[in-house]
């Protein structure tokens, strides 16, 4: 008994084979005998019950087009933002343009993260002398522990994140995440002199695996700012 039911089971496999080998070799076949999508009911994929084959074709159709219209509708927010953040990101390469002053460079640095990036906290430490002597009594010369220095200059990107332990006392403690760019002599990212440490209350503002275009920009106008004083 047991091996006739498998044998049916077996035929019965091959046979929705066979019947599915026809239906993609006749596309026609619908076409031919239309009434079958009327007749021929399936559970609805919605709830209980069952609908036709043709509405029930219709109901993936629909499910497939929503699905599309929402990632349309992704993409199109994600679009939207972007310009909005390379406008900001365009409008805080001009103010540094404009700015013909050391001593007014972190200020404005510190303003715009804060303003218009909406950054709770930001700093940047220097660890190469400037050309001009008189401009080492400066904050952002404050020495850092040599660990912490180090640790930058072996980042390939901006890290983001929690606060690593080697940058404790650096940023006030509430912070949530943080953001640590590498800052580079123009032209040669491996040339590390210093870092621009941003800090957020929001824990999601600086996420390890959010996407860097932009604090890499940032890294890369705050860094040829002050490449100019080095």
């Amino acid at each position: 008994m047991q091996e006739d039911q498998s044998a049916q089971s077996h035929n019965t496999a091959i046979s929705a084979d066979e019947v599915s080998s026809y239906l993609r070799s006749h596309p026609q076949f619908f076409e031919q005998h239309a009434s079958l999508l009327t007749e021929i009911f399936l559970p609805s994929p919605h709830g209980s019950g069952a609908i036709s084959l043709a509405e029930r074709q219709q109901l993936a159709q629909r499910d497939k087009i929503r699905v599309t219209e929402n990632m349309v509708a992704q993409l199109i927010e994600f679009g939207e933002q972007n310009d909005i953040t390379s406008q900001k990101v365009h409008n805080f390469s001009v103010k540094l343009i404009e700015n013909k002053n050391f001593s007014h460079l972190p200020q404005l640095i510190s303003e715009s993260m804060q303003q218009v990036f909406a950054v709770t906290q930001s700093q940047v430490r220097v660890w190469v002398s400037p050309s001009d002597a008189t401009l080492a009594k400066d904050a952002i010369f404050t020495p850092t522990n040599t660990a912490f220095s180090d640790w930058v200059s072996s980042l390939n990107a901006p890290y983001c994140g929690v606060k690593p332990e080697l940058a404790e006392g650096l940023m006030q403690d509430h912070l949530q995440s943080f953001a640590f760019i590498p800052l580079h002599q123009s032209g040669d990212k491996q040339n590390i002199y210093g870092v621009l440490m941003l800090g957020s209350d929001d824990a999601q503002r600086f996420k390890a695996d959010m996407g860097l275009m932009y604090l890499n920009r940032i890294g890369d106008l705050v860094s040829a700012s002050f490449s100019a004083y080095l």
